[in-house]
């Protein structure tokens, strides 16, 4: 039975349902830029959080739900809002392959708000990360060679987004479950969209309906997904699984939108992944050392 399986082969089909629950949020969102706004899509995909989160929330128990922070929730959501607009807005305009790859630099920027932020030491593997993560982000945008997009642009502050969110949602945790924090992320997030979407609305269509669903829908399951598996296994396991989204997603953009494979996106994702793989390194070769020391300075 797959119970019975070790933890690390549960942690690769929770991720495997995670890479296609991206795969599928980022083709169905590609579908629908043409035809709606950003912000409707946003707005539609909050739309499908809240029923999701309530159906959830209605069988756990209201309780949960209570916080006493309600502006660094407010703080996470416009950042996360941001983040999730840049990313959608960038569907629209340039391949599949480049708005993930722009996305992975999220960890550079969340190492270096964590340091600004909450104090966090940048120790040397942090800072190789972070020269790793840029020297990627340079080859993928090739500033000078060219044009540089705007949509680029766009996911790059949208990556800067991600991060300020996951930096809100370390401090929220400390405080509040997993489930508030979802459930207050839908319900702030479907103003910041339905606002703006009254300006220019376009009533969906049937023909559109599925894959309004399948946005909503994936946007809860991916990052599910990611979190039963990092539940189960390393960072070492889980984090590989996740880059291996950018061969995939340039499979689909090759086969059914022939955008072409650009090895220098590929090379400079490469060189973020390597940045990422030797700082969880080191913080794994940290781990038993922190919990030795914990063991001597507890009391007997």
């Amino acid at each position: 039975m797959l119970k019975d399986r070790h933890p690390a082969f549960l942690a690769a089909l929770w991720m495997t349902g995670a890479l296609f629950s991206f795969m599928a949020m980022a083709v169905s969102g590609r579908e629908l830029t043409a035809e709606y706004t950003t912000y409707q899509i946003l707005f539609f995909r909050s739309v499908i959080g809240v029923v999701l989160i309530g159906a959830l929330v209605a069988k756990t128990g209201i309780e949960q739900l209570r916080t006493t922070r309600p502006g660094a929730h407010l703080v996470r959501n416009i950042a996360h809002f941001g983040g999730q607009y840049g990313w959608f807005y960038g569907l629209a305009w340039i391949s599949l392959a480049e708005v993930i790859a722009i996305e992975f630099t999220t960890p550079v920027w969340t190492a270096l708000l964590a340091w600004l932020l909450l104090g966090e030491r940048l120790t040397l593997p942090r800072v190789l990360a972070v020269a790793l993560g840029i020297a990627g982000l340079l080859l993928i945008l090739r500033p000078g060679m060219g044009v540089l997009h705007p949509a680029s642009l766009a996911v790059l502050a949208g990556a800067f987004g991600y991060a300020l969110s996951y930096i809100q949602t370390k401090s929220l945790t400390r405080t509040d479950t997993p489930l508030c924090i979802l459930f207050y992320m839908t319900l702030m997030q479907l103003p910041f969209g339905m606002v703006p979407s009254l300006l220019d609305w376009k009533s969906p269509t049937l023909e559109a309906l599925p894959w309004i669903l399948v946005v909503g829908v994936t946007a809860m399951s991916a990052h599910y997904c990611m979190a039963r598996a990092f539940k189960l296994a390393d960072a070492t396991v889980v984090v590989p699984m996740d880059f291996m989204r950018l061969p995939l997603i340039a499979l689909v953009g090759y086969l059914f939108y022939q955008e072409l494979i650009d090895w220098y996106v590929l090379a400079g994702t490469a060189l973020m992944f390597s940045g990422n793989l030797i700082n969880i390194r080191a913080e794994q070769r940290k781990a038993p050392l922190r919990q030795e020391i914990r063991a001597h300075q507890s009391p007997e």
